[in-house]
């Protein structure tokens, strides 16, 4: 494995009886990736990072971490991760300090080493100021971070992170988004989530995920590529008759918006426009708008979640 290529998921599969909740899943994870894993409640996201992080066993398929094989070699893989699921485990009665320390224990950090991740994470994480108070009196914006600051105590290359975001209000979603995304720069981040918006705001890739199977898999700006023009809004201050709207070569459907308004359903094509033009000034239907809709990511990601896989 080279050094910017972290994890290699070959062929992950988990079934509870006759249902597969991890279906042959394969990808990669590499340095400087975030990787997002997308889809409805109940695609198998958090099942995913359970196995990932250990603490499930798959059924088939190979986990090679940091060139340690996770079933093979689980300490050494460990090692090399962070791990939030999707409730930090906090105990309420410690302070943030003593939980932190207790964790940088536990990742198997000495006494020394252990004062030292914790000044750097507290920095990091932006809990100066709230080491003294309980984790149980704090807000759900800051236990996310103790969360974040238990899993990257150790300073490992690899964090998962089960729905970072849920819960959290304006302010605290924009500080939790932007710490991911700094972690991030020097780190592979896979989290699961199944809202699109996070997926935007804070990930380089993406993988989105239907009944346990990968539909989708790729960096963000490809899906993002996607968003092809499928319809065209024109105005016409003569139009002609709805039908022979219709009749167009590749218009697939007519909308009518009132006060000589049109929406032009048509199959994808870059020239579509300029016919559409061509043919106003021929039979003089007076256009006076024509504006070109791109497809929302929000209906690629319905398409893909709800209908068939696509072709990588």
């Amino acid at each position: 494995m080279t050094d910017d290529l972290l994890m290699r998921v070959d062929g992950l599969t988990l079934c509870y009886g006759d249902i597969r909740a991890v279906n042959k899943i394969s990808f990669t994870l590499a340095k400087g990736q975030i990787l997002g894993f997308l889809g409805p409640n109940g695609a198998g996201k958090s099942t995913t990072l359970r196995l990932l992080s250990g603490v499930l066993a798959p059924d088939a398929g190979r986990i090679v971490i940091a060139d340690s094989d996770l079933l093979d070699q689980p300490i050494q893989a460990k090692r090399a991760m962070g791990y939030l699921p999707e409730q930090p485990p906090l105990y309420r009665e410690l302070t943030v300090d003593e939980q932190l320390l207790y964790s940088a224990r536990l990742h198997g950090l000495n006494g020394a080493a252990s004062r030292v991740a914790l000044t750097r994470v507290k920095e990091r994480c932006g809990l100066v100021e709230v080491g003294k108070r309980l984790t149980g009196n704090l807000s759900k914006g800051y236990r996310q971070r103790v969360g974040i600051a238990q899993a990257i105590l150790h300073d490992p290359p690899i964090i998962l992170l089960d729905e970072p975001t849920v819960g959290l209000d304006p302010i605290q979603l924009r500080d939790v988004r932007r710490l991911i995304r700094e972690l991030g720069e020097s780190r592979g981040i896979i989290l699961s989530t199944h809202l699109l918006t996070e997926v935007q705001a804070m990930c380089s890739h993406v993988q989105i995920m239907r009944a346990g199977k990968l539909v989708y898999a790729g960096a963000l700006a490809d899906l993002e590529g996607r968003q092809g023009s499928t319809s065209l809004r024109i105005g016409l201050g003569a139009p002609p008759p709805l039908a022979s709207l219709a009749e167009i070569p590749e218009v697939e459907r007519v909308e009518a918006l009132g006060t000589g308004r049109f929406r032009l359903y048509h199959r994808s094509g870059e020239t579509f426009h300029r016919a559409i033009v061509e043919r106003s000034v021929r039979e003089a239907w007076d256009l006076w708008e024509l504006v070109p809709e791109r497809d929302s990511l929000e209906r690629i990601f319905v398409e893909l979640t709800l209908g068939e896989e696509i072709a990588q």
